[in-house]
């Protein structure tokens, strides 16, 4: 896997990440848990791709 694939799967899993942490937040009774875990794999996946886009 090339890092532009790589960043590419990692941007899609990122927007998915967002669609699934805006979901639970519509909910009537949203999952703290579940929202926090959410947004700390969020971070790591943006995290992720800085650190493979960034020059070394």
């Amino acid at each position: 896997m090339t890092v532009q694939s790589r960043v590419q799967a990692l941007k899609q899993r990122h927007a998915s990440l967002e669609a699934r942490i805006a979901e639970e937040d519509q909910r009537p009774r949203p999952d703290g848990e579940t929202l926090a875990k959410l947004k700390i794999e969020k971070l790591r996946v943006k995290e992720e791709m800085e650190r493979l886009q960034t020059p070394a």
